[in-house]
């Protein structure tokens, strides 16, 4: 077995992976990453980038349809699922491109072949030993299903959604996070009819009650069914539907089944255990620094317990290189990290809810506020209804920023730079939002806060 020595071998070429070696690169490390796929991993190839591609589609086939509103005379025919395709590999095969030349121009060495982490701080390629000071796991997330819910024939995952060549007549999604959230949007918006399934009470469960129900409201009028509360219980399919059981007896077909309950940590089977890594539920377990319990041997991603998402990944890449290379990096609260579900209307937040917050501090010592966006010029400009909801401590600094609505995503950071420096509205308001921008939606909710609405009575 030929034997390889670098300063940092990396298990895993996606968001955490290659943000790592890009900066470990930088730093003067000599860096080895390996991929058994394609670098970008699952953002680029089957999560982010194409599934907000595919939502851009839709967009603009929903704008087509309602164009007369805005003195436009257009059309809409139809959804051309192979232009779809064609448009979306265009812009993932770019991206691609581009994050291989990037990566060969750092002189990063790229091990294609599935690795498997082995005790003595290396990692085994085929009949290739790659030996590290430092080694980076990131190995990524997989699709989950349920006890009893095998995947195949009309059953599918979002990758095989992704990969369809045709627009369903009906399709149920079960689950109602940010996965399930997304492809109903995109589906109803094709002209599918669409059902959600979701346990839990509400749509994107882990958000704010006001966002969650201003979502539901959303969904109604775009004609978005959903079934909230109420468990699956089995699935039964054939040649041309499924059919799904709940647990209170209500069945409901479509032409697919997508199972979107959540990803896993892609972890089995790669010798973690074995080389020493303690794992919990499949999960790599680290201390605020990233570090797993084996000198040496870090972890960032989705296999981290917390937030599964490329920018947290991204994030924890870059700063596991820095602390390899003996920078101080100060850890991230998960708090601090934006969250955007990219459905129609987009959700985002940071910071934590109102009910976190009357859990944390007590009801007498929080204050929220609503702001609707029917009150914003630019988002009657484009049609859009929504909510801006700013969270703070009563005399204190702002501790979460919820949106709803189009386009919103685009707003977050600025709720970002607030929880993050924990301003306090009166310090916000003074600044001054371009008009008309939907980023006045924000100031308006602090000025609010701050004791001197404008636009609100």
């Amino acid at each position: 077995m030929a034997t390889h020595e670098f300063d940092l071998v990396i298990l895993g070429g996606g968001s955490g992976g290659y943000a790592a070696a890009l900066r470990a690169s930088e730093l003067g490390r000599k860096v080895a990453l390996i991929e058994k796929d394609k670098l970008g991993g699952t953002c680029l190839h089957r999560g982010c980038i194409p599934t907000k591609a595919l939502l851009h589609a839709a967009e603009v086939a929903d704008h087509v349809r309602d164009a007369a509103s805005v003195g436009v005379t257009a059309t809409f025919e139809a959804i051309d699922p192979a232009g779809v395709r064609r448009y979306r590999e265009g812009i993932v095969a770019k991206k691609h491109k581009g994050l291989e030349g990037l990566i060969k121009a750092r002189g990063i060495t790229v091990v294609q072949g599935t690795g498997r982490l082995d005790p003595d701080r290396s990692v085994v390629v085929g009949d290739d030993r790659y030996v590290g000071a430092d080694i980076v796991l990131a190995t990524g997330s997989y699709s989950r299903s349920l006890p009893g819910l095998e995947i195949g024939g009309r059953v599918i995952t979002s990758e095989q959604a992704l990969a369809l060549d045709e627009v369903p007549q009906r399709v149920i999604v079960l689950g109602g996070g940010v996965i399930g959230v997304e492809f109903a949007s995109v589906w109803r918006s094709f002209g599918a009819e669409v059902t959600i399934v979701e346990a839990l009470p509400h749509l994107v469960p882990n958000e704010d009650i006001a966002l969650s129900k201003g979502l539901e409201r959303a969904f109604r009028r775009r004609g978005i069914a959903y079934s909230l509360g109420t468990r699956f219980q089995a699935a039964e399919q054939d040649a041309d539907q499924v059919t799904v059981t709940l647990e209170d007896g209500t069945t409901v077909t479509g032409d697919y089944l997508l199972v979107a309950v959540g990803r896993g940590p892609a972890t089995a089977d790669l010798g973690f255990a074995e080389a020493g890594v303690r794992l919990d539920r499949g999960f790599v377990v680290v201390d605020e620094q990233l570090r797993t319990g084996v000198p040496g041997v870090w972890a960032v991603g989705d296999i981290v317990p917390g937030l599964q998402l490329a920018h947290r990944g991204f994030l924890q890449g870059i700063a596991v290189a820095e602390r390899i290379a003996g920078m101080t990096v100060a850890p991230l609260p998960e708090t601090q990290i934006p969250r955007v579900t990219y459905c129609s209307p987009e959700v985002a937040s940071v910071g934590i809810t109102e009910e976190a917050a009357v859990a944390a501090h007590g009801a007498d010592a929080v204050v929220a506020y609503d702001y609707n966006l029917a009150g914003n010029g630019k988002s009657e400009i484009i049609g859009t209804g929504g909510t801006v909801k700013v969270v703070r401590l009563k005399d204190g600094p702002v501790l979460g920023v919820h949106l709803l609505g189009d386009r919103v995503g685009e707003l977050i950071t600025e709720g970002q730079l607030a929880v993050s420096w924990e301003a306090h509205p009166e310090d916000l308001a003074p600044l001054i939002h371009a008009h008309p921008t939907q980023s006045e939606a924000l100031g308006e909710a602090f000025l609010a806060l701050a004791g001197k609405p404008l636009h609100a009575l």
